[in-house]
């Protein structure tokens, strides 16, 4: 096998492979033999069938698999040879044709960056505390009676709190949306619903009141042709609902799957789930932090373009979950995410290079835990914990992100750090804090 090597870029780089003819011939005579010892035909006896006839109807798909395999074999020799380590699969030229008593193929691939030595002791590190209150158990009781109220219809005006059924049309530029008739919907005033756009006017109103107004509708609003953009709204209010907020009472908890239907039990559940979550977002908040912090001490380091486009595709796909997973990804989006998926892959392959200096390891208990954790918020934990454990890519995930955690905490433990006490609500919910 000749091997050579050329660079065509910081990280990308491209082998040239020749193999021996012969070993491609070997290799489909082999197969050819194989298939004639266990294929069945009609017509022919098991271990019969003419080598002729395999070749007729078996020999184009035997020498696709024999220069695949071959193809295969002599790019992991190649890159072993060369010491190189490939970032993903390489991109293979090749008509497949012996020259000379060879057969070549060009393999173009991208290759794991030279990292730096990361001096951990002069990163400035914080680290988020916090814990979950009483107070956090009655907001989040609070929350659980709102998400289950009822609506009633009820004669007078609108007021704060109340569902309002309207019927509008709005126009711009043009645009009128619907395009004929009306539109029937609902908007729960103060309740920042896709019609909040509506609250100021309707306040005061009653049932079969006419109303007409202009209206800047927010960037979000879900018809394109109406985001951003100043409208003129007529609408009729057609019946308005009054909220009802259930009691916290035996039956009311016994809703949540509280056997005993006892306050106590129920804050008890309560309080273990919003510490679940805080621990999650704890956990998030300093892998957040230290990445970002070794991602700006590194910004020089050369990240792999196919890592950092499989970091933005990620990122875009989990802010628009409504996307089937073979929809094309809009490149304005992609784009956008490009800044913050390259920090990440640098933070993420400087996390893994730490991880091996110092020889941090998985730990396998806290694998376990987090799987149990995951578990815990189903009806059948049992389940769940077998689906991971059968599943080798899904225990893979969990490993990563158990690892990723342990090495935040390494990190953290050895840098410059500072503890910085947060309320339960500014580490679940950030954007609200105030500056």
């Amino acid at each position: 096998m000749q091997v050579s090597l050329e660079n065509v870029g910081k990280l990308e780089r491209r082998l040239t492979v020749k193999f021996p003819a012969e070993q491609y011939e070997s290799r489909v005579r082999q197969r050819i033999s194989e298939l004639g010892r266990s294929v069945r035909l009609k017509g022919f006896r098991p271990g019969k069938v003419p080598v002729k006839v395999i070749e007729q109807r078996f020999g184009e798909q035997v020498r696709g698999e024999a220069l695949s395999d071959l193809i295969g074999s002599t790019f992991r020799e190649a890159v072993q040879q060369q010491n190189l380590q490939p970032v993903a699969n390489p991109s293979i030229d090749t008509d497949g044709k012996p020259k000379d008593g060879e057969i070549a193929y060009t393999a173009t691939f991208e290759v794991m960056p030279e990292l730096p030595s990361v001096d951990v002791a002069s990163l400035k590190i914080d680290r988020p505390r916090s814990e979950v209150g009483e107070a956090d158990v009655d907001k989040m009781i609070e929350t659980l009676r709102v998400q289950r109220r009822v609506f009633q219809k009820v004669e007078r005006a609108v007021a704060d709190g109340d569902m309002v059924i309207v019927d509008y049309v709005a126009a711009t530029d043009g645009f009128r949306h619907p395009a004929e008739g009306r539109e029937r919907a609902a908007t729960v005033i103060g309740g920042n619903t896709a019609l909040a756009v509506f609250d100021r006017a309707l306040g005061g109103h009653a049932a079969g009141e006419e109303l007409a107004f202009e209206a800047e509708f927010p960037p979000t609003f879900p018809i394109p042709q109406l985001a951003s953009k100043q409208a003129r709204v007529e609408l009729r209010i057609g019946e308005v609902q009054a909220p009802h907020t259930p009691d916290v009472d035996e039956a009311f908890i016994r809703n949540f799957g509280i056997a005993d239907g006892t306050l106590e039990t129920f804050r008890k559940e309560v309080r273990a789930n919003l510490e679940r979550e805080l621990d999650n977002a704890l956990r998030a908040r300093l892998r957040n932090e230290v990445g970002g912090k070794l991602a700006a001490a590194h910004a020089d380091v050369d990240v792999p373009r196919v890592m950092e486009m499989a970091e933005a595709e990620s990122l875009v796909r989990s802010a628009m979950p409504g996307l089937a997973g073979d929809q094309a990804l809009p490149p304005a989006a992609l784009e956008a995410a490009q800044p913050i998926a390259h920090q990440r892959v640098i933070a993420g392959l400087l996390l893994r290079q730490i991880a091996q200096s110092n020889n941090i390891r998985v730990d396998n208990r806290k694998v376990t835990e987090r799987i149990a954790k995951i578990a815990s918020t189903y009806e059948e934990p049992e389940q769940v914990v077998e689906l991971y454990r059968g599943n080798p890519q899904m225990m893979d995930n969990v490993r990563t992100a158990v690892l990723e955690d342990q090495v935040s905490e390494w990190v953290a433990d050895h840098a410059d750090t500072t503890d910085v006490g947060l309320s339960f609500d500014e580490v679940m919910h950030p954007q609200n804090a105030t500056t």
